[in-house]
């Protein structure tokens, strides 16, 4: 017997006879068969939030349950695929009914009719176990798609499938202990259960982005988490797209979570166009975009970042680097305020419910390094990237702090910066990375051994501007020293010519870590020689006005194939210095 609604109440309805159901089941409400998830349990009554929209539902219709948690599906398609919030495929659905997605469409997220060409990797009677790889799908011409054992069965293979197949046909037979298992290429997975591993590793590399301040600065780790909290307007979903686009991970999982239309279009419209560095093919080759958009139903969205993470968790267990971009989970934390509003439950601060901070700590952990079941030497990692939207840019309030608890990197995104164009506006002030001391050891190792002295001394140099800035709008700069002048004139050509990167210059959007280290050298190298030619009695205006200093401004834009120019640029700079303390230190400007 179904069980019947007596309460409607926006995206929650209230249903009773219900006692057959367990807390996240699935259900189907009324005869347009509306997706909704059961999220409490009160006797024989069951709140549900539906996540499709709820109009014209009233008392006395039924409620179907299915039995089954709310899951996603993980096989061979959902590359390049677009889902909603809750994996339902938005090209599917547009061909099927239109540009707006019907209420109760029943469209299965991947494409259960094509063809993949499966090519094993065991034989008969291999003894396999959960997260072992029986073969392998080439999915797109950059993601090899491998079709593991699911967690939890283990057995004799006594039979293996060669040549095309779909993804609901059975490709393998296991004798296990209970029986005989006939596995096919799909997998189901409830969202709100991570997937299992052997162990969790410290992260011990960078993930490379290619964004100077980031890397340089503020770097997160593979398998690290980190967060971009700024005000409206100060470039949180461009930071977002860039780390999408150059990061260097395997796969990336980009998740539109309440974002508005445009940007989402933007991102549907760009990364199709994009040529990936990594590979030379469309960036969509190697992504996974999740689109649940401000004016989709609100409970959709709560799901989208567990959608999100469990596709990521797959290919992480195939032993892939993910990236999964969360955009932005303040809007995700205002679906959860509004259902527990609605629900009726004691708020927290400023609204939000008492879990707020146990559902982000749920979200960031299931990040990581891991040891993948299956093949010992298996690793795998997802490294976790959220923006943040606080209200106002109030850095003080309950998403934003209850996420600087979790993450070990914080992005903090400046108004000012924003106003002055300069981007990325990351506040170097205010931003940190408690990755910087675990990686230091390797960025000195693989790029340079001065890396971390590198890093530092700029860092002390802008942390010097802050101070002597402070002094310059009380007295002016003519009351400065010309050593104090010079550490303003450096740290402006840190800000100017390092910090600020323009995404949308062909050369210029992204920077090798070796690139950023000669960048970096020749701007401390002017600092350190102009110190040392002030001291043995050169103008200081002269050296400001150094010929170079307009070379080393654009050194930005030298190509990767052409680092060697940094050689020049550096000999230049040293000749350049010597004439003018050999001249005496006039300025013959």
């Amino acid at each position: 017997m179904p069980g019947r609604i007596v309460k409607v109440s926006g995206p929650l309805i209230v249903a009773e006879g219900m006692q057959d159901v367990k807390v996240y089941d699935v259900v189907r409400v009324s005869e347009q068969r509306l997706i909704g998830e059961v999220i409490e349990l009160r006797g024989d009554r069951a709140s549900v939030q539906v996540y499709e929209e709820t109009s014209g539902l009233g008392p006395g219709e039924p409620v179907y349950t299915t039995g089954e948690a709310l899951s996603v599906e993980l096989a061979p398609g959902l590359i390049e695929a677009i889902f909603d919030g809750i994996q339902r495929p938005l090209v599917a659905i547009r061909k099927s009914a239109g540009d707006r997605i019907a209420r109760g469409i029943e469209v299965s997220p991947l494409d259960r009719e094509k063809l993949w060409d499966f090519k094993p990797s065991v034989k008969n009677g291999d003894h396999v176990s959960g997260g072992d790889v029986l073969g392998t799908v080439q999915e797109t011409k950059v993601v090899e798609h491998r079709i593991m054992v699911p967690p939890g069965i283990e057995g004799e293979v006594t039979w293996i499938f060669s040549g095309q197949a779909t993804i609901v046909a059975p490709i393998a037979k296991i004798s296990t202990q209970k029986g005989e298992v006939e596995l096919p290429m799909i997998q189901k997975w409830p969202v709100r259960i991570g997937r299992p591993y052997k162990n969790k590793l410290s992260p011990a590399q960078p993930m490379v982005t290619g964004q100077r301040v980031i890397d340089t600065f503020f770097p997160v780790a593979k398998g690290g988490v980190a967060a971009v909290p700024g005000p409206f307007g100060s470039g949180k979903t461009v930071v977002q797209h860039q780390l999408a686009k150059w990061a260097d991970a395997d796969i990336i999982v980009y998740v539109g979570c309440g974002e508005r239309g445009n940007e989402m279009t933007d991102v549907l419209m760009e990364f199709p166009e994009l040529t990936d560095p990594r590979t030379g093919e469309p960036l969509m080759k190697r992504t996974v975009l999740i689109a649940n958009t401000s004016d989709m139903p609100v409970a959709a969205r709560e799901a989208s970042i567990y959608t999100g993470i469990t596709i990521a968790e797959y290919f992480r267990d195939m032993g892939y680097e993910v990236a999964i971009m969360a955009d932005s989970t303040s809007r995700w934390a205002e679906a959860l305020r509004e259902m527990s509003g609605r629900l009726e439950e004691m708020p927290g601060e400023e609204g939000y419910p008492a879990y707020l901070s146990s559902r982000i700590a749920q979200f960031y952990e299931r990040a990581g390094v891991v040891r993948c079941l299956g093949e010992a030497d298996k690793l795998g990692a997802i490294s976790a990237i959220g923006a943040v939207s606080p209200p106002g840019g109030d850095l003080s309030e309950p998403v934003t702090q209850n996420t600087l608890r979790i993450v070990k990197v914080f992005w903090g995104l400046s108004a000012q910066l924003a106003y002055r164009r300069h981007f990325p506006a990351i506040d170097w002030l205010q931003s940190y990375s408690l990755y910087v001391d675990r990686l230091g050891g390797w960025f000195d190792e693989n790029i340079a051994a001065d890396w971390n002295e590198l890093r530092n001394g700029a860092m002390r140099l802008l942390q010097e501007e802050s101070e002597l800035e402070e002094v310059v709008r009380l007295v002016g700069v003519d009351a400065l020293s010309f050593h104090d002048r010079l550490t303003l004139e450096a740290a402006r050509s840190i800000r100017e010519d390092y910090l600020h990167q323009n995404a949308f210059h062909e050369v210029d959007t992204y920077a090798s870590l070796k690139k950023q280290y000669r960048m970096l050298r020749l701007i401390m190298a002017y600092y350190r020689q102009a110190i040392g030619a002030l001291d043995s009695g050169a103008d200081f205006y002269a050296l400001v006005r150094l010929p170079v200093r307009d070379k080393i401004g654009r050194a930005k834009y030298i190509t990767e194939d052409r680092l060697d120019d940094f050689d020049g640029l550096e000999k230049e700079l040293k000749d350049q210095l010597s004439d003018l303390v050999a001249d005496g230190g006039l300025d013959h400007a």
